[in-house]
């Protein structure tokens, strides 16, 4: 089953609207809270990385990815997090905002917290590859089927063949590190794709970028 949010390629959405140039980062206060209760949530009380954070979003239901908005997610993400990681209760939120409205709800006991035994093995997200690349630029690759989640690979571009436009620097492999089950760096590809190749033959030609980990691809 594909992630929430693997959209791309995908229709019924309506027209894009982008931000006007004057808009402000929390156009709400709660947003700027939000978010910092994710980032606090996410990397110093649950011991979570990036790559879990998002994999909390892609697991999240229909109403809580979409209707809350974009900060209501995170918000909902963190909070998934947090319970699996045992820091608080499932129920405890709610039960904190009824409390919040005026109608006493006990709140659930805490659990005993069973944070992931993780430390990276350095700053942000690039690590060396210790094995040369297997593609270089100009090479024609296919990609795989789209593996279990959690996984980076979009899905309207499994099947395909595109040409490499780009070897990019080794990055942790995000389908491992969001599972605590190890960096596996791998080399990343910018590859090119022909808008036909993935639309069919009538669709108006144009050039799609995707960036591909090293386990997506094969040899064409």
């Amino acid at each position: 089953m594909p992630a929430i949010a693997d959209l791309g390629g995908t229709d019924g959405w309506g027209p894009v609207h982008p931000p006007a140039p004057d808009e402000p980062v929390f156009p709400e206060t709660w947003e700027g809270r939000a978010f910092a209760l994710a980032v606090l949530g996410m990397g110093r009380i649950s011991g979570r990385n990036l790559d879990a954070f998002r994999y909390a979003l892609d697991r999240l239901d229909h109403h809580a990815y979409f209707e809350e908005g974009y900060f209501g997610r995170w918000l909902n993400a963190v909070e998934l997090m947090l319970v699996e990681s045992g820091i608080i209760a499932a129920d405890a939120v709610d039960a904190r905002a009824h409390t919040l409205e005026g109608t006493q709800v006990e709140e659930p006991p805490a659990p005993e917290p069973t944070k992931p035994d993780y430390a990276p093995t350095g700053p942000g997200s690039l690590r060396e590859v210790d094995t040369p690349p297997r593609f270089g630029v100009g090479d024609r690759v296919r990609v795989g089927e789209v593996p279990p989640a959690p996984t980076k690979l979009p899905r309207y571009v499994s099947g395909r063949v595109g040409v490499v436009e780009v070897v990019q620097p080794g990055h942790l492999l995000p389908d491992t590190h969001a599972l605590f089950q190890g960096e596996n760096p791998q080399h990343v590809y910018t590859v090119r794709f022909d808008s036909r190749e993935l639309y069919g033959a009538d669709a108006e030609p144009f050039a799609v970028t995707v960036d591909l980990f090293d386990r997506y691809v094969e040899k064409a």
